[in-house]
């Protein structure tokens, strides 16, 4: 694995790392610990099922950038004949009747900003850690896939077609890809999409207002912050050490770890870092996670680092 300039969203339940030309190679569901439904991560050059691409035919060149204070990533990629595609990718994430709302949902807004781009969606998410595949069963404008333990469903207004087949197709306007849990969306998914868009924005921007942030390095600071908040899991307030597992420390090191769980020895930094962000909400969650693992301890256990 030579690259390692991978692009993180999420919503403090699940996560997603997406690679510089747009595609999702890592996601587990239904939370960080779950089956990686995309895990083409771990499978090096020879790709394989367990991704989510928007392919544009003709690529010349990408870029990649995180919509400003906010966990929200935008790539542009850009063909050989002048024409121009933004993906937009985020987990929804934001206050809804008082409470934290953070559905098993990634959210992906594809839209043309110049030419007649030739766009192809590959979506083939896998089960098992890679050794599966899941059934497909569809709809006039949804796809489930079925694997056994999970149900995925893609709601999208794309052609349902292009994306069963993989076939190339000119894009001329706005799409939107919804995948989530197997249940029927209420609204039209660029509507819903956008109404998710705009309030996930607005949460970003509300949590980074109250951030205790300093003169200098202020935009490094935000992102380092906005990538701890995305490792806490909302349910119970744990921070987990990264969103992947299996990759080794160096080739050949012998040393691999899953990442997907908390580690206690990394608490003293995690506390540290966020009580200076002022971010006490999610510092204290963490320590309520502690002392609760803690209590309940039986005789003769202890915490493990």
């Amino acid at each position: 694995m030579d690259n390692l300039e991978y692009g993180l969203i999420g919503n403090c339940n699940i996560s997603a790392l997406i690679d510089p030309q747009g595609t999702i190679v890592w996601s587990c569901m239904p939370r960080f610990d779950g089956d990686p439904m995309f895990c083409a991560l771990l499978q090096g050059e020879a790709g394989g099922r367990g991704k989510f691409a928007i392919e544009v035919a003709n690529l010349a060149r990408c870029e990649q950038r995180y919509m400003r204070n906010t966990a929200i990533l935008v790539t542009t990629l850009y063909d050989g004949s002048g024409g121009v595609v933004e993906v937009t990718d985020f987990a929804p994430r934001f206050r809804q009747f008082g409470r934290a709302f953070y559905p098993m949902m990634l959210v992906r807004r594809i839209r043309p900003l110049a030419g007649s781009p030739l766009v192809r969606i590959r979506l083939e998410p896998a089960s098992e850690y890679g050794a599966g595949t899941p059934a497909l069963t569809f709809g006039s404008n949804h796809i489930r896939y079925v694997s056994p333990q999970l149900v995925l469903r893609l709601t999208t207004d794309a052609s349902i077609a292009a994306v069963l087949e993989e076939s190339a197709f000119v894009l001329d306007r706005d799409l939107t890809l919804l995948l989530g849990p197997d249940e029927t969306v209420p609204e039209a998914p660029g509507e819903l999409g956008q109404r998710f868009f705009g309030l996930t924005r607005n949460y970003w921007h509300d949590w980074v207002r109250f951030l205790g942030i300093p003169f200098e390095w202020q935009e490094a600071v935000i992102r380092a912050a906005i990538t701890i908040k995305l490792a806490a899991f909302e349910d119970t307030g744990a921070i987990v050490a990264a969103m992947t597992t299996s990759l080794p420390e160096s080739a050949a090191s012998g040393r691999n770890w899953d990442y997907r769980h908390c580690w206690l020895r990394d608490g003293y930094f995690v506390v540290s870092a966020l009580n200076r962000l002022s971010a006490t909400r999610t510092m204290e969650r963490y320590l309520h996670y502690i002392v609760n693992i803690a209590a309940n301890l039986q005789p003769g256990e202890r915490l493990q680092a």
